[in-house]
């Protein structure tokens, strides 16, 4: 399997919940109903933060050195976008609650279903961030909106990272299927806490046709 197909298998097993995830409906659980610009910064930072600390944790106790040096650079990257976010608000004291991707994340300790997982919370964080860059342009904030675009830019990045280390480290079917039951996976936590969240709040999380 090459990584192109490798991710578009992932894309594909996984194509309900990226594209809940990455509906108007998204920020309306991330805020908890809470749609308005401070608590939109305020929920991007928060998640910043703990997918720094994932990636940071990862760095410190990836024994291959290739994949610890990508976490490594993923941390600061994520460090980097909760500080513009964080800039953006008078003060911010990061959430403790861990998001339920991060929870899964940190679960891991095998090298192959890091990655698995590292490009799995990549593609949520696509489809989600979608709409905070949306929310601040229909806010009227090209400003805000910019910035958020160009912290999604390094989603690129980061799948471009994830791809070329799995590529080199699932020698075989095996290990290809593991790194795919990660990235559902942690795709699948992101989901179930989207729908448990609108759920509590009395929303359907399906699309209403």
């Amino acid at each position: 399997m090459t990584p192109e197909e490798f991710t578009e298998a992932v894309r594909e097993a996984n194509r309900t919940a990226l594209s809940r995830l990455g509906s108007s409906k998204s920020l309306y659980a991330d805020t908890m109903g809470e749609r308005d610009a401070e608590t939109v910064l305020g929920a991007a930072a928060d998640a910043e933060h703990h997918a720094a600390g994932t990636y940071a944790a990862w760095a410190e106790s990836e024994t291959d050195p290739r994949a610890a040096e990508a976490f490594e650079t993923t941390a600061d990257e994520e460090r980097e976008h909760y500080e513009t976010v964080a800039g953006k608000l008078d003060e911010h004291e990061p959430s403790a609650e861990v998001p339920a991707i991060q929870t899964y994340l940190r679960s891991l300790d095998d090298t192959v279903e890091r990655l698995g997982g590292f490009l799995g919370r990549t593609l949520a964080a696509e489809a989600s961030k979608s709409q905070t860059v949306g929310f601040f342009v229909g806010q009227a904030d090209p400003g805000t909106a910019g910035l958020f675009r160009e912290m999604n830019g390094d989603l690129d990045a980061q799948l471009e990272r994830a791809t070329d280390l799995l590529a080199d480290h699932c020698e075989d079917e095996d290990d290809w299927e593991r790194a795919e039951s990660a990235a559902s996976e942690a795709i699948g936590a992101a989901y179930e806490e989207y729908t448990e969240r609108l759920e509590g709040m009395g929303v359907n999380p399906k699309p209403v046709c």
